[in-house]
């Protein structure tokens, strides 16, 4: 399926500018004025050249709730929005907690083709938190999982979480948090905060998040394992990752772009686009968590991309699902609420968006630096255009994104996975005409 592809003009990384020469799947090399006979070229002047982004946290709902999402739908709008590999969820029916259910994820993203599909395995079995799930079965298995996690739902028990953070040494893994203390969320609709108050709904605290992240790294720090934080969303949440990380415990923290962009003062309309968990938090949360991932302290970028049928948020706010579309939109908000807010550079995003989600996550093709012998991912962004983002810019299954009808940054043109393009000029490639 390799191209012979040759790049001209790329401004690698947001810098310099450069070609680059594609060849059985690798890149073959870098340089100016090169040329190749036979090669298709790719005019790529104005444009950045990234590493194919990774996303630490996608929901693909395959198997099992098809409705919203599959492994090809999810994976078309993952190259779309410049994704080259994605970590999958382990909240599919059946949950994804033996070895025969994350090589069946395997095997389906292998066939889609448009990105590599990484699944993460649960934590506990059937996202409980009463037992440990096969987690060494896992890991041995042909997915070979180094991230286990029980995502929508926090390790609560604080032996299971600790038997869990010793389990994965043994391989190399890490156990990634869904911080929320379910006693304290009971009910919560949103954030806890002025809005909460007026509009009368349950609140969600900061605390809920904090006191379970504060837990964890402590418990980290006390059996030398790996710990990942999802979606952290609280000033207080980067204050306790930035002790941590300077009292050299192992962990790692992610932020979606939602959470560095939206407030919960759009819930004010109760459109349900808007409920999501953990919730939108205050304009003083959006800034520190801006601050927390450009000083370093949250390590990557990562979707939580929450597809879900339109009969799941059109409906009133309480009785609506939690959950955003967010991969073709990703590249777009962070250059918006980081780049042209001066806080990151491009190259800054290459890390948060490519190099560390593929360290964290163990996956080496991935997140490697456009030099010549590495795998040929990579994703070439527009920076110079904008406009609304509509329904026409998805390409899953689900429309529930947070951003339509709303000006963006930028675009996707190209996406190159494995050295064949998955987006061309900004369109989704049907990968059998590749094939033929």
């Amino acid at each position: 399926m390799s191209e012979v592809l040759l790049i001209s003009g790329a401004a690698i990384e947001g810098r310099e500018r450069a070609d680059i020469l594609i060849e059985d799947g690798r890149i073959a090399e870098v340089g100016t004025g090169l040329s190749r006979a036979g090669a298709t070229r790719v005019d790529a002047d104005g444009l950045i050249a990234l590493p194919g982004l990774v996303d630490l946290h996608t929901h693909l709902r395959e198997p099992g709730y098809e409705a919203s999402e599959t492994v090809l739908t999810g994976t078309r709008a993952a190259a779309a929005g410049g994704f080259t590999a994605v970590f999958a969820m382990p909240n599919t029916s059946p949950v994804a907690d033996a070895a025969g259910v994350v090589e069946q994820e395997l095997a389906l993203g292998e066939a889609a083709g448009y990105a590599t599909v990484q699944p993460i395995g649960a934590v506990t079995v059937g996202q409980k938190g009463e037992r440990l799930a096969e987690l060494g079965a896992m890991a041995d298995s042909r997915a070979r999982v180094r991230v286990f996690s029980d995502d929508g739902f926090c390790v609560w028990d604080p032996l299971i979480m600790r038997r869990a953070l010793e389990y994965v040494k043994a391989f190399d893994g890490v156990v990634a948090q869904h911080a929320q203390d379910p006693r304290l969320t009971e009910g919560a609709q949103m954030n806890e905060g002025v809005v909460s108050a007026e509009l009368g709904l349950a609140g969600w605290p900061a605390v809920a998040e904090e006191s379970i992240i504060a837990r964890d790294v402590l418990l980290a720090e006390h059996v030398g394992s790996r710990l990942h934080v999802c979606h952290l969303s609280t000033a207080g949440s980067v204050d306790i990752i930035r002790w941590a990380k300077k009292r050299g415990i192992d962990v790692t923290a992610e932020v979606t772009p939602h959470h560095l962009l939206l407030t919960d003062e759009l819930v004010r309309d109760y459109d349900a686009r808007y409920k999501v968990n953990p919730p939108l938090r205050t304009a003083e949360d959006v800034q520190a968590v801006r601050e927390g991932l450009a000083d370093g302290t949250i390590d990557i970028v990562a979707t939580d991309h929450a597809p879900h049928p339109a009969e799941a948020k059109a409906c009133e706010w309480q009785a609506a699902a939690n959950g955003m579309v967010g991969l073709e939109s990703a590249l777009r908000v962070v250059h918006q609420s980081m780049v042209a807010t001066g806080l990151l550079d491009w190259r800054d995003v290459a890390r948060v968006m490519s190099k560390a989600p593929a360290r964290i996550g163990r996956l080496a093709a991935h997140g490697t630096d456009l030099v010549a012998g590495q795998p040929a991912e990579l994703t070439l962004y527009d920076p110079s255009v904008d406009g609304v983002f509509t329904q026409d810019d998805l390409r899953g299954r689900s429309v529930n994104s947070p951003y339509l009808g709303s000006a963006l940054p930028g675009r996707v043109m190209w996406t190159i996975h494995r050295g064949y393009t998955t987006l061309a000029a900004g369109e989704v490639v049907e990968l059998q005409a590749v094939t033929a």
